[in-house]
């Protein structure tokens, strides 16, 4: 494959796939404005290593999962940096703006536990299998099944299911 092909599969790959992976990893951080950062290094990342990451079976995963690397790291180095400066006040998230999530849903997942976040994230948003979020999140099969159960009762209990409002041909 030339160098030429590669910048297409990668350019096609990124236009297919970026706003899915940015509704997840805002799904599963709750801040859009970092989202966007995470993602953006993501995708650098991932243009980075093309060869490799393009015959990931699930590239998209790979690019949330290396997004959701980087705000660990980023998180860790800033409680260091918090730590040797002697401030305890670290900042928190801007959640005012929820970016290309509902404001409600947003705030029901910013109410999960992360690891559920995650798994909503990368069960519902980008509609991967129970193995391949496993795999992405590096945990078992099991354990993404009793997160998602766990996750979609906690949402299911906050939005109770609507009457159904019945079109006019059904009416008759």
């Amino acid at each position: 494959m030339g160098p030429k092909q590669v910048d297409a599969d990668f350019a096609e790959f990124y236009a297919s796939a970026r706003d899915d992976c940015l509704r997840a990893v805002i799904a599963s951080t709750g801040d859009a404005a970092a989202s966007e950062d995470l993602v953006a290094e993501a995708f650098a990342r991932a243009w980075a290593s093309w060869r490799k990451v393009g015959r990931h079976p699930a590239p998209r995963a790979w690019v949330v999962r290396t997004a959701l690397n980087l705000r660990v790291s980023s998180w860790r180095r800033s409680r260091r940096t918090a730590a040797l400066a002697g401030d305890d006040a670290l900042g928190g998230a801007d959640r005012t703006d929820p970016g290309p999530v509902d404001p409600e849903i947003m705030a029901a997942l910013t109410a999960l536990p992360e690891r559920q976040r995650q798994v909503i994230a990368l069960r519902i948003f980008l509609d991967l299998d129970t193995a391949g979020t496993a795999k992405a999140l590096g945990i078992a099969p099991g354990t993404v099944t009793a997160h998602l159960a766990r996750a979609v009762a906690t949402l299911r209990a906050q939005f109770p299911p609507r009457p159904r409002q019945h079109s006019p041909a059904e009416r008759q």
